[in-house]
């Protein structure tokens, strides 16, 4: 008996466990947020994530960005923009890997206003 409830508790958890990628639980600025000013850049995950590549874009191109958070797994990553933003939509596009290997990806955007 115990030996076909642990059987099945096995079936049960495996693929679970096979599907339980990092996720992005926050981001600063909210996605869709209209701010003032910026505030650092960062990411929050569930599980640490090693961030590969990020990428703010502006309607007039990329925009510099300066990491506060290394290449090491970390389940929150900060950035600055190099210098103050002005008026206009922003895009944070971002690339990484998770803690289970997989490679993962995502986005916010962000209004900057007067």
């Amino acid at each position: 008996m115990i030996k076909q409830t642990l059987l099945g508790l096995a079936v049960v958890v495996a693929p679970a466990l096979a599907f339980a990628h990092s996720k992005s639980a926050a981001t600063t600025p909210a996605d869709g947020a209209t701010v003032t000013e910026v505030p650092p850049l960062s990411l929050r995950f569930d599980a640490p994530m090693r961030i590969i590549s990020v990428t703010l874009t502006s309607p007039n191109g990329d925009v510099e960005i300066e990491r506060e958070t290394g290449m090491d797994p970390a389940t929150e990553f900060r950035a600055l923009p190099s210098e103050e933003l002005p008026p206009g939509s922003y895009r944070f596009d971002w690339r990484g890997m998770a803690s289970d290997g997989h490679p993962m990806q995502g986005s916010f955007s962000f209004t900057v206003t007067e």
